[in-house]
């Protein structure tokens, strides 16, 4: 059933055709599963899936002063991103707590795309909008609405996008670079980038040409996957998701996400200040990958024991398709952070023994798919 409160993506009707079940997510009304999340989930690691991340915000700005703007906004130096290249940043508060994290697409000289969380759309909006001052040469452009953000995943993603789109498809664009060309009469922004842990592309175009795009990539064998497969290949991949792994109490170092924070430039931006003294400080706990050493699932919330005695909460937990064991992340106290440390999970008042391993849980063998 529909829920009337919640909000559609444009192509709702057509992930209906393909037997998409919905639930709510972020305000949106979103496809959970279509054959089932862990036949979606290894169609991933093993072929190619496409997943509608339309509920996803999309702002488009522009203008000589949108480097200048974004830069004041966010962590990351992204004015010095070069033509084509994107970067992962982040929006912090002045205590250096995580608003939210973005994607940072530099288009061309004046124009820049920022993807960031579904439920923080709006607030990104209104952060950059606040920092625009009186006669600068910026317009910012909300296209959430009227485009659709399709990610096309897989080790055989290149292969299936040069068939959807035939020799003009951008498959030799390098990781994190990004493209735009015509399908369909429309404009189609390509970037190999995703969420998954695998090679692939998201790509951005109006909702007509997307429903076409869809159905190619259907029709050619690309399996159309839902919310619980990405949540679970990110997972294994060791990506943080906001409002779990992060958010505004965590701050970058501790989650591992200090490559995303840039200090030296000098520049102005909400929680610089308090982002310098937590890097001189030091972080106090950390973000650690936690196996478990026996059959049980861990999931966010879980307790996290040590010795007996609770030291942390699960933040992301599941059972891992590929590895065949459950899997989650917890902030962790430095000296339990470790490689090879080994905790309890109580799950349902039974402890589950894990164990800290290295970050990622899951890497892709570097092979080219184009």
């Amino acid at each position: 059933m529909t829920t009337t409160s919640l909000r559609q993506l444009p192509l709702a009707d057509q992930h209906r055709a393909l037997g998409a079940r919905f639930a709510p997510f972020a305000g949106w009304e979103m496809p959970v599963q279509y054959a089932g999340i862990v036949e979606e989930h290894r169609a991933v690691r093993q072929r190619a899936g496409v997943f509608d991340v339309s509920h996803m915000g999309r702002l488009f700005v522009a203008g000589a002063a949108a480097g200048r703007l974004l830069r004041r906004t966010l962590t990351y130096q992204v004015d010095q991103l070069a033509e084509g290249e994107a970067h992962y940043a982040l929006l912090c508060a002045g205590d250096g707590g995580i608003l939210d994290d973005v994607f940072v697409y530099r288009l061309d000289d004046a124009r820049f795309l920022v993807v960031n969380n579904a439920s923080n759309a709006e607030l990104g909006r209104e952060r950059i909008e606040s920092l625009v001052e009186a006669g600068m040469d910026v317009e910012l452009l909300d296209r959430q609405a009227s485009t659709v953000m399709l990610a096309l995943q897989g080790p055989e993603a290149a292969a299936a996008l040069r068939r959807a789109l035939g020799p003009a498809a951008p498959v030799d664009l390098a990781k994190r670079r990004c493209t735009e060309l015509e399908f369909a009469g429309y404009k189609l922004f390509a970037s190999r980038t995703g969420y998954t842990g695998e090679d692939g592309f998201e790509l951005v175009t109006s909702v007509d040409a997307g429903a076409h795009l869809i159905a190619r990539l259907t029709a050619e064998g690309v399996a159309p996957c839902g919310l619980g497969a990405r949540d679970t290949l990110r997972l294994e991949a060791a990506l943080p998701l906001y409002g779990n792994d992060i958010d505004a109490t965590t701050n970058p170092w501790e989650a591992g996400l200090g490559f995303a924070v840039s200090l030296d430039d000098g520049a102005a931006f909400a929680g610089r200040e308090a982002l310098v003294a937590v890097r001189e400080a030091g972080a106090t706990r950390r973000l650690a990958c936690l196996r478990a050493m026996e059959r049980g699932v861990m999931r966010a919330g879980y307790v996290v024991l040590h010795g007996g005695k609770a030291v942390s909460t699960v933040t992301s937990g599941s059972f891992s398709p590929t590895l065949e064991v459950s899997i989650g992340m917890a902030y962790l106290p430095i000296d339990l952070a470790k490689k090879g440390t080994e905790l309890e999970v109580d799950v349902r008042g039974r402890p589950l023994r894990v164990v800290v391993v290295p970050r990622p849980f899951y890497r892709r063998p570097e092979t080219a798919s184009a």
